[in-house]
């Protein structure tokens, strides 16, 4: 189907292909990609002792959207069967095929290409650079090897991780150990985070034949034991920033006790392997995931807010 012979005529239907957008871009996960990036790019200008607000900014996170929502486009094209099968994605535009494969997939190839073109004119080449291969390990190598084997969740945590480290580039041009801190701070993040949506999902996983840690390893000792290596490895690494001098002690504070959190509901998360009623192991999952979600944007504002030790009010 072409994107020409897709266009509608009527408001409704308009209404509808922009429904379909929207959810073949994964808008929710393009912002939280983006206001990764934002964070690290505020970082970066700080550094720099210049003003982050201003065009370069918005051109930024504008190429990292784009490539973002066209990654997304593509990871669906690639997922429509298995996407099919499980009922939380059985809706997706693809999956229904009221978006085509050739539409999305066009879509989504040019919005790569077109947003890190844009990003290499407007910021630099580096940036470009890491945007497209954050796009291409996700996916041409994450995306496949998730029916593979579950080496695919820490395949898929690089590019998962790489936005604020884009962010930092676009500031200052050049790959910092500051920008490696918050890669590394985004990294870690994940595991606990990916393992909790792993066991709440996990027969969706199975039917459709990808190879998470929940479906891999069912009796849930594997899931609890990485999300707990990660949660508590998840402290030091979160005070990286404030010993390189990217954020002060009172950020330091703010990550201990953010941190102390997420490991309270990562070893919650432990009695998933005592064989509980699939309702409470459901809900033991859910509430890791919940703060996961919370957890990631508190973290980085405390950092913002303590930039260089100094509290902005």
């Amino acid at each position: 189907m072409s994107i020409t012979a897709s266009i509608p005529t009527s408001a409704a239907t308009r209404h509808s292909l922009l429904a379909d957008y929207a959810e073949l871009f994964k808008v929710r996960v393009s912002l939280m990609i983006v206001i990764t990036a934002a964070a690290g790019y505020y970082l970066g200008c700080l550094r720099s002792g210049i003003s982050p607000l201003h065009l370069q900014f918005v051109e930024a996170m504008a190429g990292i959207a784009i490539v973002s929502a066209g990654s997304s486009a593509l990871n669906q094209a690639l997922e429509r069967r298995t996407d099919a099968l499980m009922p939380r994605t059985a809706n997706r535009p693809m999956a229904t095929q009221r978006i085509g494969l050739m539409h999305g997939s066009l879509v989504g190839l040019l919005a790569i290409v077109g947003g890190c073109l844009f990003l290499s004119v407007t910021t630099n080449f580096l940036t470009g650079f890491l945007t497209l291969l954050t796009a291409v390990s996700y996916v041409a190598i994450y995306t496949p090897l998730k029916r593979m084997s579950m080496v695919a969740t820490f395949v898929g945590a690089f590019p998962g991780a790489l936005p604020p480290l884009i962010g930092w580039t676009a500031a200052r041009g050049t790959i910092e150990w500051s920008a490696v801190a918050l890669f590394a701070l985004l990294f870690v993040w994940q595991f606990p985070h990916f393992e909790a949506i792993g066991w709440l999902y996990r027969a969706d996983y199975a039917k459709a034949g990808i190879k998470v840690t929940a479906v891999v390893s069912p009796g849930g000792r594997a899931t609890a034991t990485q999300a707990m290596f990660y949660a508590v490895l998840m402290i030091p690494v979160s005070l990286w920033p404030m010993w390189l001098g990217v954020s002060g002690y009172v950020y330091g504070v703010v990550a201990v006790l953010l941190g102390l959190g997420y490991l309270a509901y990562t070893i919650k998360f432990l009695r998933i392997t005592h064989g509980l009623p699939l309702d409470q192991s459901r809900t033991i999952a859910r509430n890791l995931l919940k703060f996961s979600v919370i957890y990631l944007p508190l973290l980085l504002a405390a950092m913002i807010a303590d930039a260089n030790g100094h509290i902005a009010y």
